[in-house]
């Protein structure tokens, strides 16, 4: 099966959906459904055969499986794919959600429906060509080119400061790749080559290591978000449609973990571990600052918004910890996180759907009338604390562990985190959920319908199912990550022996 370009087909198939939507009209009510129909069953085919890359990948191979190669700008830089364990759950993620997206926005989007379900299916073309590409310059184009939709997304169909929410994503998101293009251009001169894996191999200066990580932080660290460069991220949260902020929590923010792992961990070791206290202390005062900042919120979707900023201070410090349980733990978190994420915008967007308002003090009592909301909610609210069962804990408990291993003060302080989300996350469970129905305007609400339950209960499932049971995430990761921090360890070591033999 391995001899078909499944890669590329997976990668490319959504674009098949967007020749399908230009031909389709969006005038009547049949358009509109038909567009919708379309975009669901495109989707669908990707998810289905995006589980053929999980099916056909080999677990014990730590290398680039399912490799494509072709020429392409005859500069040495070409169209070369392929996944190995680090970046294949991405891309199975990012098909996994789509659908959710498709079916969220059904009655949920009034206008231009065509238009913004072709912008969705092309940034799905792009996120996944991000995680698949084997040539930085080809990460490159996929990196950035996935800005153009998403600054459309929420400046078209955003609400009302949507204009304002879109450029502060973009300036921001955009200042920090310039600076990865220079690196880019500079680790071509120095290697000679823009292929991921030679450039896997290529000892880089160290005197140039910093340069480049600093480089690639700048972009990477915007993307993730990291504080202080988080502040675009509450506000395109609250103007994005509920489509858009699943996108943008569930995927989007995990480019720049991918990143981190892949190039900063990769390619910059040296530089890795002498900027990692950095890293750690950014880290600890994300966990703890916009935990306190998420209490204060009365927008249900903006203290979501910063209770992703916090969970991915723990993502960062994990990958930085550099050990099998930080790093293991750093891309598990990102999996959870990406599906209970997308799970409490799409949570919020239930309720928002009936009473088109976030605030938090315009709810109160709804299990009375809407239980499975309630336990559903509940479910994505108990793994976004971490509890014992569901997939957030796992990620959670592995990066605190790898985090304890390299520096116990660390961990300690970004434990804190976890009381912290607890009392943010229940506070606004009990303010929205328990309680009398006293408001009138919420007596008439129903509760989920048949669609809302398709959205929901498959993510509830993936939720408790991988929080009892990871092993098949960790099966796939194991031995690219195992390698990963043998040449990390190896090229710490190769520079310590110059250091000394030079003193």
């Amino acid at each position: 099966m391995s001899e078909w370009p499944i890669l590329s087909l997976v990668t490319f198939l959504p674009l098949v959906g967007v020749l399908a939507l230009l031909l389709t009209g969006d005038k009547t009510a049949s358009d509109r459904r038909n567009v919708l129909s379309v975009s669901l069953f495109v989707t669908l085919a990707t998810f289905a055969l995006s589980l053929l890359i999980w099916v056909d990948f080999d677990n014990a191979n730590p290398g680039f499986q399912m490799m494509e190669k072709h020429a392409w700008l005859n500069t040495g830089i070409s169209y070369a794919v392929g996944v190995d364990g680090i970046s294949m759950l991405f891309v199975i993620l990012t098909t996994f959600l789509m659908p959710f997206c498709v079916l969220a926005s059904w009655f949920a989007v009034e206008k231009r429906i065509k238009e913004y379900m072709i912008a969705f299916l092309i940034l799905e073309t792009l996120m996944i060509g991000v995680f698949v590409s084997l040539d930085i310059v080809l990460f490159y184009v996929f990196f950035e080119a996935g800005l153009i939709p998403m600054f459309i997304i929420i400046g078209v169909w955003g609400g009302k400061d949507r204009v304002y929410a879109s450029y502060k994503f973009f300036l921001y998101t955009l200042l920090g790749s310039v600076l990865m293009l220079l690196a880019i251009m500079a680790m071509y001169w120095d290697a000679g080559t823009t292929s991921i894996p030679d450039l896997l191999q290529h000892p880089f200066p160290v005197q140039m290591q910093t340069w480049l990580w600093l480089a690639f932080f700048a972009s990477f660290a915007v993307k993730m978000p990291m504080w202080p460069v988080h502040t675009w991220l509450p506000d395109a949260h609250v103007q994005a449609p509920t489509a858009g902020s699943v996108i943008l929590a569930g995927i989007l923010l995990k480019l720049g973990g991918y990143g981190f792992i892949r190039f900063s961990l990769g390619m910059f070791p040296v530089a890795s571990d002498y900027f990692a206290p950095f890293v750690f202390t950014l880290s600890v005062v994300a966990i703890i600052y916009t935990s306190l900042v998420a209490m204060m919120q009365e927008d249900i979707k903006k203290l979501i918004a910063y209770s992703s900023v916090a969970h991915m201070g723990y993502v960062t410090m994990g990958i930085f910890a550099a050990n099998a349980q930080g790093v293991q733990g750093a891309i598990f978190q990102m999996l959870s996180h990406g599906i209970v994420s997308a799970a409490l915008f799409l949570c919020v967007g239930v309720v928002y759907d009936r009473l088109h308002t976030r605030e938090i003090d315009a709810y109160g009592g709804l299990v009375n009338n809407m239980p499975k909301y309630a336990v559903a909610f509940m479910v994505f609210t108990m793994a976004n604390v971490g509890l014992p069962g569901t997939s957030g804990f796992v990620g959670e408990f592995l990066t605190l562990l790898g985090a304890f291993e390299a520096n116990t003060y660390v961990a300690l302080f970004a434990t804190t985190g976890v009381i912290l989300s607890a009392a943010y996350a229940l506070w606004l469970y009990r303010r929205v959920i328990w309680g009398a129905l006293e408001k009138e305007k919420l007596k008439a609400l129903l509760d989920l319908s048949a669609r809302e339950k398709l959205i929901l209960y498959p993510l509830a499932a993936a939720t408790i199912f991988f929080g009892v049971y990871p092993a098949p995430v960790f099966d796939a990761t194991a031995a690219s990550v195992d390698l990963l921090l043998k040449n990390y360890t190896t090229a710490i070591e190769a520079a310590q022996n110059v250091a000394l033999t030079m003193n």
